[in-house]
């Protein structure tokens, strides 16, 4: 994390963008037949742009409302339908920085208890504020030194 911290904020800010859309609810239909009956194309009429049949059309409205559709095939029906497809990642945590202190805290607080349960059998315990206080060290530690442990 060290030598990319200048491509994370970048990423970040990027995915920040579409934070508004995480609790979007997608059309039922699937966006390719609601948006062309909403601007009131005829199946044949995407068909022709897209050099296809009507068949094919509801073949792939069928395969969208499914999620069996490939990225390609959407940014050709977009074109066709004078639109511009867009996808993305939203974090479900709010933000990049968010997700990575979820996760470095679960670990820490893993590593923690672990080390405070073997000294608490010592009968050398420790009082819940320096284990909370240990955690939250542990897990800044981890999010400066080694983010890869993070998704093992």
């Amino acid at each position: 994390m060290k030598n990319t911290k200048l491509q994370f904020q970048q990423l970040n800010e990027k995915m920040a963008k579409f934070t508004d859309l995480q609790h979007f609810i997608l059309p039922s239909l699937g966006w390719i037949k609601t948006i062309r009956t909403g601007i009131g194309m005829s199946m044949e009429q995407l068909g022709k742009k897209l050099s296809i049949t009507k068949q094919a059309v509801m073949d792939i409205e069928k395969r969208e409302k499914e999620g069996a559709i490939t990225i390609k095939a959407m940014q050709e029906i977009a074109n066709a339908m004078d639109m511009k497809f867009v996808y993305g990642f939203i974090p479900t945590e709010g933000s990049l920085e968010l997700m990575i202190e979820k996760k470095a805290l679960e670990i820490a607080t893993k590593i923690v208890l672990r080390t405070s349960t073997s000294m608490k059998l010592e009968d050398q315990a420790n009082s819940k504020k320096r284990i909370e206080t240990a955690i939250k060290e542990r897990a800044a530690e981890i999010i400066k030194n080694t983010p890869k442990i993070l998704w093992d």
